[in-house]
């Protein structure tokens, strides 16, 4: 008898056609005599009937083509359940992917997602909302922001609203921060929320992230000049304590002066003047590039 393997498709993820993505998945599924359920997202119920389609087929993996938001989705959808998800990085930045250092070639990617051993990540929850990945207030979520509406997608498109979120730069914010350090009260660029190290487009944001630590990084971006914020954007993260600060916690509450542009795993979410947030130890399954274990 097979073993069943559902396959999460985001069609429209990353403006990029999935069809030889589907075809090399669907042959290496037969090579490897197991059952694919290919499932493609709509945007609506989808985590409903990706529950349906655990519940009838019980995988013992999920494989999602897709952007960190449809990983998310489909996590979120089986945080109770005992799955692991294999990621075939289909997005527009592809964030998660990124911190992984999961392949760029289809082919070993395949053979991770399939068959490699997992590591257990922990999620943050602000405001009640899940981020597996990177969530910031600021100058970030405002290029996100700008990117959405922008026809241009990919790595150029994120170039290009960089550059003009850079020209348009407003004032810095006013933050207070509380937890279980000392208060932190600042002007900012940005404040990270960091579950791990780099964004899709390969910048490293916070060098000390570990994605199952049972900890976040809370990356505070000073009142800095665009030569710093530059440095930032090509991946040059300043140790000047004056420009940057790094505090790494289980929980926080930020709050701020004014409403500030906010974003989760690359999603544009309006603006906030509060943030509350916690760790979520372990709460998703990933197969990751180490020797595999042919486990199903």
């Amino acid at each position: 008898m097979k073993n069943n393997v559902i396959l999460v498709v985001n069609p429209i993820s990353g403006d990029v056609d999935k069809s030889e993505l589907i075809d090399e998945v669907t042959f290496f599924a037969d090579k490897e005599n197991l059952n694919l359920v290919i499932y493609n997202t709509s945007g609506v119920s989808d985590s409903d009937n990706i529950k349906a389609l655990y519940a009838t087929y019980a995988p013992k993996r999920i494989i999602v083509a897709g952007g960190d938001g449809t990983i998310k989705m489909v996590a979120e959808a089986m945080e109770t359940l005992d799955v692991i998800i294999g990621i075939l990085p289909a997005g527009s930045a592809n964030g998660l992917a990124v911190d992984l250092n999961l392949p760029s070639e289809i082919s070993e990617n395949l053979e991770i997602a399939f068959h490699n051993d997992y590591m257990e990540i922990d999620m943050v929850s602000i405001n009640g909302k899940k981020s597996i990945h990177l969530s910031d207030l600021g100058i970030n979520a405002e290029m996100i922001k700008n990117y959405e509406k922008s026809s241009i997608r990919g790595k150029w498109g994120y170039a290009l609203q960089t550059v003009n979120t850079l020209i348009d730069l407003e004032d810095p914010f006013i933050a207070t921060i509380t937890g279980d350090f000392p208060t932190i009260e600042c002007e900012a660029r940005m404040i990270v929320i960091a579950n791990s190290q780099k964004y899709g487009t390969g910048v490293s944001i916070n060098p000390n992230g570990i994605m199952d630590d049972g900890k976040f990084e809370l990356v505070i971006l000073k009142n800095m000049d665009l030569v710093v914020l530059g440095k930032i954007i090509t991946g040059n993260m300043p140790i000047d304590v004056n420009d940057v600060e790094i505090i790494s916690t289980d929980q926080a509450f930020i709050t701020t002066n004014i409403p500030v542009s906010f974003q989760i795993d690359g999603e544009y979410c309006g603006t906030e003047t509060k943030l509350i947030i916690e760790i979520l130890p372990k709460q998703m399954k990933v197969a990751i590039p180490t020797p595999p274990l042919k486990i199903i």
